[in-house]
């Protein structure tokens, strides 16, 4: 399992991830909480990883090495 996912692509998952999450469980002040929030488990793990299942299936690579 190779990185495939660069740093500023990593941080923006890392961000929407956490964002979702904190949806999910209600922290966001005006906003109810949503279970479909849950699903930004998924974009903060690729960000805490760096990898992408999806950008290795379409051949995409944002991090600087190839591999």
């Amino acid at each position: 399992m190779t990185a495939n996912a660069g740093m500023i692509d990593r941080v923006l998952r890392i961000v929407v991830g956490l964002a979702l999450v904190a949806l999910a469980l209600g922290y966001i002040p005006g906003q109810p909480a949503m279970v479909w929030g849950w699903i930004g488990v998924v974009p903060l793990l690729t960000g805490i990883l760096g990898y992408c299942p999806a950008y290795s299936i379409l051949g995409v690579n944002t991090c600087g090495k190839r591999g």
